[in-house]
């Protein structure tokens, strides 16, 4: 396969010219546009490399689509993968949340389903992406330590994240958004969020640092990359460091973002931050962060159409230096680098094959054709 006229975005340029992709590989690229008649013309397209996806849920919404329907595993996750890559994500790290904050929820119940369907879909080989296994840890759920253990004696797990969304600190350091929060998510009453928020309270201070303390030392253990999740202050991220945490997850502040970012950690923010143009939360905005140069990867997190988007956002800010190259690594070559992927997520030779071609409109990133392994996905 030949692609020509195109904007490809290398690791620190962009060249107007051609690329070869030869038995699912990139094999060479030159400036200049070819005229050979099988060659794909892009129209002066960008070519990138294909997204990879740190951190979504996008998955949980297509297996109960409505309260209390449970969509076929299968045929639900089927639409997931579909969804990613048509979204230019050609890696998804599918984040599935160990322990829930309600007893019963639909998430806890999807649990199974949801790993399963990920371990068949990609045995029998009907995914578009590559999709990897990303165990959510809720920490002050007093399940989550044995269900760790559990599915990671049964299935590869490819990162793990450990979170708490305690009332009061991280996330929900103010507590009038995590009424807001979840009291429109459960529909609780006055009485029925306090007697909730005391629960949560009480269940933080049980299990989360011995749960925490387990999985980390686990996962260093068995090489599997860490990330924290809403690190909120100083202390957290020496916390986090301390126990060879890779990647930060969605730092609520700049103290905690920059810390990670200068001890080495990979600061992942959210996608959706930037498009809307900051956090629901109230927390710090994504441009904040790239503005001080300490933006590292780009998650979709809830929305998969985000991802381009939000990176061309951010090459276009007047507030910060990330150009173009620099701002698609951050959903590209940044997150390969901090999971350790090394076959992918640059525009190189003998790097896989998977590509996406988009035009950028005035309000969003057109994505045209998407590439997995040099076959056409989308």
């Amino acid at each position: 396969m030949i692609l020509t006229n195109a904007n490809i975005v290398l690791a620190n340029e962009v060249i107007k010219g051609s690329l070869l992709v030869e038995d699912g590989k990139i094999q060479r690229i030159d400036q200049g546009k070819v005229s050979l008649p099988a060659a794909i013309d892009c129209h002066a397209g960008y070519i990138t490399a294909g997204m990879i996806e740190l951190h979504t849920d996008n998955m949980e919404k297509h297996f109960t689509p409505r309260p209390g329907v449970a969509w076929p595993a299968i045929p639900a996750f089927k639409v997931h993968d579909a969804q990613m890559v048509s979204a230019g994500i050609t890696s998804v790290f599918d984040a599935i949340s160990i322990g829930d904050v309600i007893e019963g929820s639909e998430r806890v119940k999807n649990l199974t389903r949801m790993v399963e369907a990920i371990h068949e879909s990609t045995t029998r080989e009907l995914t578009r992406a590559d999709h990897f296994l990303h165990l959510r840890c809720e920490v002050s759920h007093k399940d989550t330590l044995e269900n760790f253990h559990t599915l990671l004696a049964q299935t590869p797990v490819h990162l793990v994240s450990v979170m708490d969304h305690s009332p009061g600190q991280r996330q929900f350091a103010k507590l009038d958004k995590y009424r807001e929060y979840y009291q429109g998510k459960y529909k609780l009453s006055a009485s029925e969020l306090e007697d909730f928020i005391q629960r949560q309270t009480e269940a933080s201070a049980l299990y989360s640092d011995p749960f925490r303390q387990a999985i980390c030392s686990t996962c260093n253990e068995q090489s599997i990359p860490l990330a924290s999740h809403d690190d909120a202050t100083q202390d957290h991220v020496e916390e986090s460091y301390a126990y060879n945490m890779a990647i930060a997850e969605f730092p609520t502040t700049f103290t905690a973002a920059n810390a990670a970012h200068q001890k080495g950690m990979q600061v992942l923010m959210g996608a959706p931050n930037v498009v809307r143009g900051g956090s629901h939360s109230g927390n710090i905005a994504a441009h904040e962060l790239a503005a001080e140069g300490v933006l590292d990867i780009l998650s979709s997190d809830y929305y998969p159409a985000s991802l381009l988007d939000s990176a061309f956002k951010i090459a276009q800010l007047e507030s910060n230096s990330y150009d173009i190259p620099q701002a698609i690594a951050l959903v590209t070559s940044n997150p390969a680098q901090a999971v350790g992927l090394n076959d992918r997520g640059k525009i190189a030779s003998g790097y896989a094959a998977d590509l996406v071609l988009s035009h950028p409109q005035e309000d969003h990133v057109h994505i045209k054709q998407v590439w997995k392994n040099g076959q056409r996905a989308f």
